[in-house]
């Protein structure tokens, strides 16, 4: 592990929340369930509106960068201050009660209640249980396309503490290093590219592996070392760019929907399922990369609270949005289909309003039973008595991250 920074004591600091991060996360969710209504509706070839609520896939982006800050966070909390990293065992636990128990209903639910399921073997079961589907067929069932997310989300969890362990290694070896920190997570960037252009396209499903993400975690874990770093006594004017930026949240939000509104040119590949170009994959990959941080970036590098913004995203009705953000993100895809079902609305065939009202509707409710119900009483069990290794946890940095 490294050592205490070369300037001084061991760097610490008081227990940190991001209130407004809740709030994005009800923001992503709602953009996923949007896009999903917008193509089942048929909506995405119709000009503007069509390649806007195609684009609305950029809630995933959020969810990663919000991942790769949150979970980050503890690990470069302790380089900086010289100790041990966060317990493996704990960290694996905690992430495994705040996922699993409602992924598993739900793709319960989606195999047994969708008749476009009713032929899934038994492989299908298994490779769905444990989210590894993605890298064996490439492809998910009905009611289920949407969990590709999850499944590399969970990856990112695997990889996260290795990965951290290694920038000790090599990068804070002799203390605290958030250039360097910085400039491998511009490597991962690098890789990310190269793996859209040379390997994804040579294996049906790849383009929604973890590799193909490395840009949206890394943007996170980056705004993770700098919130550490400008702590630190002397280095505010090192990061003052940056703070001053996220100080402007109107600033950030013109420049990230102008972004947007890029990325929802050819520029950023077509609407429709369609394999994009090299080109148009990265320009879309890197151009959520940056809109996601503009986003993030005035809630974990600007004032917690006392301005207008901050306020906004701190109201409590939209951080309950995004407590139960994981159950709209697991659930909205099922409620799709029913609502369909129920409403007489076949595929591509238009009555997009009423869809996604209903849809809404019902995914909060059914989501807010899974979050008091599933949700909250996994979580009691995240103090049970583990097996630990040697390490010990830092101070936490945030209420962990949910899905999307």
């Amino acid at each position: 592990m490294s050592s205490p920074a070369s300037d001084g004591a061991p760097f610490t600091t008081d227990h940190e929340v991001f209130p407004g991060l809740d709030s994005l996360r009800a923001l992503a969710s709602l953009a996923v369930v949007g896009t999903h209504v917008a193509f089942w509706a048929g909506i995405y070839p119709d000009g503007l509106l069509g390649a806007m609520s195609s684009r609305l896939d950029i809630g995933v982006a959020f969810f990663f960068v919000l991942s790769g800050f949150l979970l980050g966070h503890p690990f470069l909390l302790a380089m900086a201050g010289g100790r041990r990293r966060p317990s493996t065992g704990r960290y694996f636990w905690k992430r495994a009660l705040r996922i699993v128990p409602l992924a598993l209903i739900v793709t319960i639910a989606a195999l047994a209640l969708l008749d476009q399921n009713k032929q899934a073997d038994l492989g299908t079961w298994v490779g769905n249980l444990t989210l590894t589907e993605l890298y064996v067929t490439g492809a998910l069932p009905a009611g289920l396309t949407h969990m590709w997310s999850l499944a590399t989300e969970v990856a990112f969890y695997v990889v996260l503490p290795g990965l951290m362990a290694l920038i000790a290694r090599l990068v804070c070896r002799r203390g605290w290093n958030p250039r360097g920190i910085l400039t491998s997570l511009g490597v991962l960037v690098v890789l990310n590219v190269v793996w859209l252009v040379a390997i994804a396209p040579q294996r049906v499903g790849a383009g929604q592996w973890l590799p193909a993400y490395l840009s949206w975690f890394s943007v996170g874990i980056a705004l993770a070392v700098i919130a550490i770093d400008r702590r630190r006594p002397g280095r505010d004017n090192t990061w003052s760019f940056w703070s001053t930026l996220a100080g402007q949240p109107g600033i950030c939000w013109v420049m990230a929907l102008a972004l947007f509104a890029v990325a929802a040119t050819p520029v950023g590949g077509p609407s429709l399922l369609i394999a994009p170009t090299h080109t148009e994959a990265v320009s879309k990959n890197l151009l959520y990369a940056v809109i996601a941080g503009l986003i993030v970036l005035p809630s974990v590098l600007g004032p917690a609270s006392g301005t207008p913004y901050s306020n906004f995203l701190g109201q409590r009705i939209l951080r309950h949005l995004g407590h139960i953000s994981y159950g709209i993100f697991c659930i909205h895809l099922l409620v799709i289909h029913a609502v369909a079902s129920w409403r007489d609305i076949p595929v591509f065939q238009g009555n997009g309003w009423e869809l996604f009202a209903l849809t809404v509707v019902i995914t909060l409710v059914l989501a807010e039973i899974a979050y008091r119900v599933v949700e909250r009483p996994a979580m009691r069990l995240k103090n049970a008595q583990i097996s630990r290794s040697k390490s010990t946890p830092p101070a936490a940095a945030s209420a962990a991250t949910t899905h999307h």
